[in-house]
C-alpha cells in the first residue's frame, strides 16, 4: 500500500480445499466495508477470483468500469474508487490474492512503476508464504481483523494547542477513526448533538444517536473514506433543528464539521455531567444490506432451479461460513430435494425426498409456521425434534429457512455447520432476509423450468428425428439451441424425398430461421416447416413454395419474420434448383476442393411482402461435391463482420477434405461456442454420389 500510495487493501488466502478465497487481513478501511466478500468463491465474477483464475493483475479504473465488469460490487459499493487485484502465486502454487484501492482521482491506468511494484510485492508475499507453509507458521485466515494505516510524524504528540483551538471554535468538530468511531469531539459537538463527549467517544455516531441511525448517513461516511473526497449531508435533529455535516476524509480517518442551518440555538449540554450508560455496540445495518444486495445481484443471473441452488451455495455458504446446503421444495404435500452441496454421500440428503409435510422434522414444520429455526448444537435440535436422533447428517448446527413467495411456502433452505455455531441476532436477521430473496428466485426458476421443458418438448416434436436415406446422397445435420433465453429457437431444417416411395432419386432440402428464441418462435417454426412440406407434396416449384409460405405467414399475422433457403435436388440430372428468402447463401465445395458461396438472386424475408417473388437458380452438382446449408448462428459473432464468419466457414470446409459428411459437420460446428451462444444454429450437409 505504501509503495503505490493505495489507501486500502486486503489479503485473501485460499481455503484448505482450494475453492474459496478467505480474507486474512484488511488494512486502511474498515473490514465491514468488505463484509459480503470475506469469503470469495473462485467461481465468482469478482476481481480477486479473476486474478487467481487468469494469473494476471486485474485493474478496474473507476465506478463506471466497475459497474460494467463487476455490477454486484458496484451495487454494494457505488463510490468513486479504483481497484487492482493480483494473485499471490509461486510457480504452480497459488496461495491467495491481494486487492488494493485508490481514490477515484487516481489516473485511469496503472503506471508501469505501480504495476511492477504490485507484481514484485505479490511474488515476494508468495515466497514468504511458501517458507511459512514449510515451517508450519502460516496464520489462519481471519486471524487479523484489521491493520490501521501508519501514523505520519505530524500526527504524533499530544497536540494540546490544537485541542485548545478546537474548543474555542463555535462549530462542532470531531474526528472519526477508520472504523467510524469518535476519537475526539470539541464542546460545540456535544452542544449541537445534545450528547456529552463521554457518550460519543469510542462509538460510531450512527450507533450513539438514534436520529443518525438511517443507513444513508453511514453510507456517506463510506463514500468519503473509499473515494477520499469530501462529502456532506443534512440531518433533522428532533424536534426541528437541521444540522449540516461536512466530512473531510484522510487515510487515517475522517474530520467532521457540524453546523446548524437557520435554526434557534439549542440549550448547551453539560459536558461535565455524568455520561449515561453507553449503548451496546451493534454491527452497522449497512453490512446486512451489503449481504442482501450481493446475493440479489447474483440471483438475477440464476435462470433455472439448478442455477439457484448453485448460486446460493456459492454465495451464502462461503460468506456465512456454513459447510452444507440443502434446498427442498414443497410439492403435492411432500418435500422434494432440489439440490445439495457439502454432503459427500448423496443418500444422506436423498432420504428426505418424498417426506410428508406433516412429518415431525424441522424442514417440514417451518413450512407450516413460516418461522425460521436455528439450532446451535445437535443436542438442541434433538431436544425439539427427537426424530432427528436416528437420522444424523454429520452436521453440528443448522439454520432452517422457510422459502415463502407470493405469500405461500414453496420450500426450505437448510444450512449446516460442521461445528456448533452461535447465531447472533444480526446473523439471524441476515439469513431471514436472504431466505426471502432465495424464495423469489426459486419460484421464478421453477416456473422457467416448467416452460423450458414444455418448449423443448414442442421443438423436439417439430424437428426431424432423423434424415431419410436416399440412394446417391450422403447427408448430415446438426442443431444447437442458443444459450440465451429458453434454449430453444426458430431454426429448422428438413429433407423431403420426392418421386415416389420406391428408391426416390430426387429430394427437397430446406433450412430456415424464424425470428425469436421462445415457444412462439418454435411453434411458428413448426407451422412453416409443415407448410413447406405440404406445398412440396402438391408439386409446386421452389419459388412457388416460398411464395405460398410467405403468404401463409402474413395471413397468420404472427408478427414474426423468417428466412429460408429451398433446394430441389435432381440427383440423376446432377443439379439443384435453389430459391432464397433473405437467407445466408449456401456454400458449395467442388470435387477439386474449391469452395464458393452461392450468391444467387433471392427475395425478401418471409412475412414482409405478400406480393414478393422468389427467383429460382439452377446450380450444377457434380458427384463428390458438398453442399452446405446453415443458419446465421453458425457465422455471426458479436462485434464481427458477417463476411469474416463466412470466410472462416469456407476455410474449415476446404480443410475438411474428403471426410464423410458427419465428420465435416462436427468440424463446422466447432465454430459455435459450447457455453455461450447468442443464437441457435442449424446445419444441413448434402453430398451427391455416383
Amino acid at each position: 500500500m505504501e509503495s503505490v500510495r493505495a489507501h486500502s487493501g486486503a489479503v485473501h488466502l485460499l481455503s484448505s480445499d482450494g475453492t474459496v478465497l478467505e480474507m486474512a487481513v484488511k488494512a486502511g478501511l474498515p473490514r465491514s466495508f468488505s463484509a459480503p466478500w470475506e469469503r470469495v468463491p473462485l467461481t465468482a465474477q469478482m476481481p480477486l477470483a479473476d486474478a487467481v483464475r487468469e494469473g494476471v493483475v486485474v485493474w478496474v479504473s473507476g465506478e463506471e468500469e466497475m459497474a460494467r465488469r463487476y455490477p454486484r460490487i458496484a451495487v454494494v459499493l457505488p463510490y468513486s474508487y479504483c481497484l487492482a487485484a493480483l494473485p499471490v502465486a509461486d510457480g504452480d502454487t497459488t496461495y491467495g490474492a491481494v486487492y488494493l484501492t485508490w481514490p477515484g482521482s487516481h489516473p485511469a491506468t496503472l503506471s508501469a512503476r505501480e504495476r511492477t511494484a504490485l507484481v514484485t510485492a505479490g511474488e515476494g508475499l508468495a515466497r514468504r508464504l511458501r517458507q511459512a507453509v514449510a515451517t508450519g507458521a502460516v496464520v489462519a485466515a481471519g486471524a487479523e481483523p484489521h491493520l490501521a494505516a501508519p501514523a505520519s510524524p505530524a500526527d504524533r504528540g499530544t497536540g494540546a494547542e490544537a485541542v485548545r483551538m478546537a474548543a474555542r471554535i463555535p462549530e462542532g468538530l470531531c474526528s472519526l477513526d477508520v472504523e467510524g468511531r469518535v476519537v475526539y469531539a470539541n464542546p460545540a459537538t456535544a452542544r449541537l448533538l445534545g450528547a456529552p463527549v463521554a457518550r460519543l467517544t469510542g462509538h460510531r455516531l450512527w450507533n450513539a444517536l438514534p436520529w443518525l441511525g438511517d443507513p444513508v448517513y453511514e453510507d456517506r461516511y463510506r463514500a468519503a473514506m473509499l473515494s477520499q473526497q469530501p462529502t456532506s449531508f443534512t440531518v433533522l435533529k428532533p424536534p426541528k433543528e437541521w444540522l449540516q455535516f461536512r466530512l473531510h476524509p484522510g487515510r487515517r480517518g475522517v474530520s467532521v464539521q457540524i453546523a446548524p442551518i437557520g435554526s434557534a440555538e439549542v440549550p448547551a449540554a453539560d459536558d461535565t455531567a455524568r455520561a449515561p450508560e453507553r449503548p451496546p455496540e451493534r454491527r452497522g445495518s449497512l453490512v446486512s444490506i451489503s449481504h442482501i444486495l450481493s446475493l440479489a445481484g447474483a440471483l438475477t443471473k440464476a435462470v433455472g432451479v439448478d442455477d439457484v441452488v448453485e448460486t446460493v451455495a456459492d454465495e451464502i455458504m462461503p460468506t456465512l461460513g456454513s459447510d452444507a446446503l440443502v434446498m427442498l421444495a414443497a410439492e403435492n404435500n411432500r418435500l422434494r430435494v432440489l439440490g445439495q452441496r457439502g454432503y459427500p454421500d448423496p443418500s444422506v440428503v436423498e432420504r428426505w425426498d418424498g417426506t410428508p409435510l406433516t412429518a415431525q422434522i424441522p424442514s417440514s414444520q417451518i413450512l407450516a409456521t413460516g418461522v425460521p429455526s436455528f439450532f446451535e448444537s445437535r443436542a438442541e435440535l434433538e431436544r425439539v425434534y427427537p426424530a432427528r436422533f436416528a437420522t444424523p447428517d454429520g452436521m453440528a448446527a443448522w439454520a432452517y429457512l422457510p422459502l415463502i413467495a407470493s405469500g405461500r411456502p414453496i420450500g426450505t433452505c437448510v444450512l449446516g455447520y460442521a461445528r456448533e455455531h452461535r447465531f447472533s441476532q444480526h446473523e439471524r436477521a441476515v439469513l431471514t432476509s436472504l431466505g426471502g430473496l432465495v424464495a423469489q428466485a426459486l419460484e421464478r426458476a421453477r416456473l422457467y423450468d416448467v416452460k423450458h421443458r414444455l418448449a423443448q418438448g414442442l421443438q423436439s416434436a417439430l424437428m426431424p428425428h432423423s434424415l431419410p436415406v436416399l440412394d446417391g446422397l450422403r447427408t448430415a445435420a446438426r442443431y444447437l439451441p442458443g444459450t440465451h433465453g429458453m434454449d430453444i429457437g426458430g431454426d429448422f431444417y428438413d429433407l423431403i424425398p420426392l418421386g415416389g416411395p420406391v428408391a426416390p432419386r430426387a429430394a427437397a432440402a430446406v433450412i430456415g430461421d424464424v425470428q425469436g428464441h421462445n415457444a412462439t418462435a418454435a411453434g411458428l417454426m413448426g407451422q412453416v416447416r409443415t407448410a413447406v412440406r405440404a406445398f412440396t407434396a402438391v408439386g409446386r416449384p421452389p419459388g412457388g413454395i416460398l411464395e405460398s409460405t410467405n403468404r401463409l405467414l402474413i395471413d397468420l399475422d404472427a408478427e414474426l419474420l423468417a428466412s429460408c433457403a429451398y433446394l430441389h435436388l435432381d440427383l440423376p440430372g446432377r443439379r439443384a434448383l435453389l430459391a432464397r428468402a433473405g437467407h445466408p447463401p449456401p456454400l458449395l465445395r467442388e470435387p477439386d476442393g474449391r469452395v464458393r458461396a452461392l450468391e444467387v438472386p433471392g427475395g425478401p424475408l418471409l412475412g414482409v411482402d405478400a406480393r414478393a417473388v422468389y427467383p429460382v437458380t439452377e446450380v450444377p452438382l457434380a458427384p463428390g461435391s458438398l453442399l452446405v446449408l446453415y443458419t446465421d448462428g453458425l457465422v455471426e459473432r458479436p462485434g464481427a463482420d458477417l463476411d469474416e464468419g463466412l470466410a472462416e466457414l469456407a476455410r474449415r470446409l476446404s480443410s475438411a477434405g474428403e471426410a464423410p459428411p458427419e465428420e465435416v459437420a462436427d468440424t463446422l460446428m466447432e465454430m459455435v461456442g459450447r457455453d455461450q451462444r447468442g443464437d441457435d444454429t442449424a446445419l444441413l450437409l448434402l453430398c451427391p454420389q455416383e
